[in-house]
């Protein structure tokens, strides 16, 4: 059986502390409450003033919680309202697609895969919940650096990876594909991620009209694109994706896009 790591389970039990009780306590009283040495103390918080889970007030030197915990406990609460309200959607855009479906948030310089509807046929496939996607190649991605100022910061930054000879890596060409996905209202990938697949994105936006994520359909480009045009998308399946984001960011309070 796995050991525990001591300073990580102090560092929790702080946490749980200061989150509880009084708003600031004092490090004698972290110290007292924990049976921890002050010095101790002192290094574990210093730690966690640092990654900005702790905040330090100047004048009583008290400690309380920082923005960046809470950041991330609101971040998990919007991930998990955004599936919640995004199931029955997705479930009905995989059925009237035939695709699968995929709905993604910004995570890490990627694109994080929160909730994955199967394509409704009797074929095998891996459930992708949790996989990382990238962001400036994949549809998903793409409409995530479009609206997301955050996303298209890290978009730019990160190593724009050639997975085949379609992927967009040069930044001027980059940057004019997301003015034509803000354009256009959705983004494509046809073989720019992966070799024989397609997938089509759409925005997705909350009460505050801020985008939160993307939701998006992947499928054998023969089945996503039309047959009379290379690489042209059909456009029914255009939009039932953008039907599928906008009901999603109605649900979300967002109103009509």
């Amino acid at each position: 059986m796995a050991r525990n790591i001591q300073s990580l389970e102090r560092a929790a039990a702080m946490l749980r502390l200061l989150a509880g009780g009084e708003r600031r306590l004092g490090l004698s009283d972290i110290a007292s409450s924990l049976g921890l040495a002050k010095g101790t103390a002192h290094g574990i918080l210093r730690t966690l003033q640092q990654e900005g889970f702790v905040e330090q007030d100047e004048a009583s030197g008290r400690y309380q919680l920082g923005a960046e915990l809470l950041r991330l406990g609101t971040t998990y609460l919007d991930v998990h309202e955004l599936r919640a309200r995004a199931l029955v959607w997705t479930d009905d855009l995989a059925r009237s697609s035939g695709e699968s479906v995929h709905l993604g948030v910004l995570h890490q310089q990627g694109v994080l895969i929160v909730h994955h509807v199967f394509r409704p046929d009797d074929s095998r496939q891996v459930l992708e919940i949790g996989a990382m996607q990238p962001l400036h190649s994949t549809a998903l991605g793409k409409v995530l650096s479009a609206y997301d100022p955050v996303a298209h910061s890290e978009a730019l930054e990160a190593d724009r990876k050639a997975f085949t000879d379609r992927t967009v890596c040069d930044l001027d060409d980059f940057e004019q594909l997301l003015d034509i996905t803000r354009a256009r209202g959705y983004a494509a990938d046809v073989e720019e991620t992966w070799e024989g697949v397609a997938s089509i994105a759409a925005p997705i936006h909350d009460r505050r009209r801020m985008p939160v994520g993307a939701v998006g359909i992947t499928g054998a480009v023969e089945r996503l694109c039309r047959s009379d045009e290379e690489g042209a998308l059909r456009p029914e399946l255009i939009a039932a994706v953008r039907d599928c984001a906008r009901a999603v960011s109605r649900d979300l309070g967002a109103g009509r896009f």
